[in-house]
């Protein structure tokens, strides 16, 4: 149950970074149809989607995983139910298993990723056609937090999942840390850079530590001026 959801959780995560950037291309390629591809209704429908396909995607290794034995150690390299490791505990031939994974996991991720580049390269064509300069950095403002959320997503993804198999069990989850609970994190504070809020905020809260940095500065130059 645990490897179900995480799985679902991550692939979800995986489509809906796709179904953003085909937002972004409808509201800078095509603004004028964008209330119309992108009403209410379609938005649900492509969020549910997301949701079924990452069900099914895990439903799947789920049942792969689920006549294996076990007959080895128990305990798992990881702190939680990741697929990989488990697979390596299996005593039975895990030969088919690695071969659907393999070929599956590159349908799953790299079908996502391709739709986000072809989506952007039409992105990038259609805001180099923009005559003016303001309009260029608003369109490009638009996708910079987007962009931003698909490089730490697919960046982690490929660190975790692209080392060599050589690495020690403590090298292995402090890599699936940062994929599971850092880019997670860092999602929300991306996203909300745009917010005029967020930004007077943040700007406030930089000059307190300004302030305290520069206060303690001077306390410590008095200090040492007594002695």
């Amino acid at each position: 149950m645990q490897m179900y959801f995480y799985m679902t959780f991550a692939n979800t995560d995986n489509y809906l970074l796709a179904v953003m950037a085909y937002d972004r291309y409808m509201a800078i390629c095509h603004p004028l149809l964008y209330a119309v591809r992108m009403s209410h209704k379609r938005c649900l429908l492509l969020v549910a989607i997301c949701w079924l396909l990452a069900s099914l995607n895990s439903v799947l290794y789920t049942l792969v995983m689920s006549p294996l034995s076990f007959c080895s150690s128990k305990e798992i390299p990881q702190f939680f139910c990741e697929f990989f490791p488990l697979l390596r505990l299996a005593c039975s031939d895990t030969s088919v298993i690695e071969t659907i994974s393999l070929i599956e996991s590159y349908v799953d991720v790299l079908g996502p990723f391709i739709l986000i580049v072809i989506s952007y390269i039409c992105i990038f064509c259609t805001i180099l056609r923009v005559p003016s300069t303001k309009g260029k950095q608003k369109a490009f403002s638009t996708c910079g937090s987007h962009l931003g959320v698909v490089a730490l997503f697919y960046g982690t993804l490929c660190w975790v999942y692209l080392q060599p198999n050589s690495r020690s069990p403590e090298q292995n989850m402090i890599s699936s840390l940062m994929y599971t609970m850092v880019t997670p994190m860092l999602n929300p504070f991306i996203y909300t850079l745009r917010n005029m809020e967020i930004k007077a905020a943040l700007k406030r809260f930089i000059g307190r530590i300004k302030k305290a940095n520069l206060l303690q500065f001077f306390l410590c130059s008095s200090k040492s001026a007594v002695l």
